[in-house]
């Protein structure tokens, strides 16, 4: 005998729907609870405000004045400090994280003797800026620095201007800044070498792959969203860092090796407050590209590459 089947209601919802919609609906909370939230991020907000939102919307105002601009276009130093942030952005940044790239992979190497050097590596960066560009100040000096007096010793002849020749002086400045932050961004390189699986590397070496092919076809696509990132985010902090120039050479000779950021103090210094507004806010082309490229970046996903 067959069972009879049983009576389907055609307004009744379909129990999945109503389990997905049940499931789907938010938490029931307190009044109270949106109160306590709103509390508690309070704080930060009015941190933001103080410290970020106002100070940046003071310093537009401040830069109002069209005149300003025209009287910052009409400066020779203006003209020299944008080529130097420039030189400094595409040269010096790049040389930088190139040698981070090579020393991360000989750091990466587990033997005592490398974590010794390892860590006096950090101790450039982890020192306090003022004492160390103002000693490299002092022995670069081309009067009565430690450098030009040891090689008078040993060759008789007077040593080159460090300081008060204008691309040796930049350049030196591009090296002291390579100096005191590579070894940042090497421990971050350093970081992503060791997320790499180890079976990746004894697979190619069964394979017969060299260190060359290892490197091209595992670490460095494996590194390649991280090595573009940091150095958009190296050319964003260099770019308002002042300390290499300012501590190394003031800007001298002659204000010739300022860049953006020590042209601003200059103006500071000359008590031309709207000039240095505006400098900073000249400064922006250069700054937002770089912010939404890495902003950008951050944004793929992990297969986007």
């Amino acid at each position: 005998m067959a069972a009879n089947a049983p009576a389907i209601d055609p307004d009744a919802p379909a129990a999945p729907a109503a389990a997905t919609a049940a499931r789907d609906a938010p938490p029931f909370r307190p009044a109270s609870w949106n109160t306590v939230g709103l509390l508690l991020i309070a704080p930060y907000v009015l941190l933001f405000l103080l410290f970020v939102l106002y100070p940046v919307g003071y310093g537009f105002w401040l830069a109002r004045d069209p005149q300003s601009y025209v009287k910052l276009w009409e400066d020779p130093v203006f003209d020299n400090a944008v080529i130097n942030s420039a030189l400094f952005l595409l040269v010096f940044v790049n040389i930088k994280f190139l040698l981070a790239l090579f020393l991360s992979g000989f750091f990466v190497h587990e033997r005592w003797w490398i974590r010794i050097l390892a860590v006096l590596f950090i101790l450039p960066w982890a020192v306090p800026s003022i004492p160390t560009i103002l000693s490299f100040r002092f022995m670069l000096n081309p009067e009565w620095g430690i450098i030009n007096t040891l090689y008078f010793k040993l060759t008789f002849l007077d040593g080159p201007g460090w300081l008060t020749d204008r691309w040796l002086a930049f350049t030196m400045a591009g090296v002291v800044h390579i100096w005191k932050s590579l070894p940042f961004w090497t421990l971050i390189l350093l970081t992503g070498r060791l997320a790499i699986s180890k079976d990746l590397y004894e697979a190619a070496s069964v394979d017969g792959a060299s260190r060359w092919q290892q490197f091209r076809h595992i670490t460095w696509p494996s590194l390649r969203t991280l090595y573009i990132t940091c150095t958009l985010l190296s050319m964003i902090w260099t770019l308002g860092d002042f300390n290499s120039v300012y501590l190394l050479t003031g800007g001298g000779p002659s204000d010739l090796t300022h860049v953006l950021a020590t042209l601003g103090i200059r103006y500071l210094r000359l008590d031309q407050v709207d000039m240095a507004m505006a400098t900073i806010v000249v400064a922006m082309p250069l700054v937002l590209p770089l912010v939404f490229f890495m902003m950008k970046r951050l944004s793929r996903g992990p297969t986007d590459d």
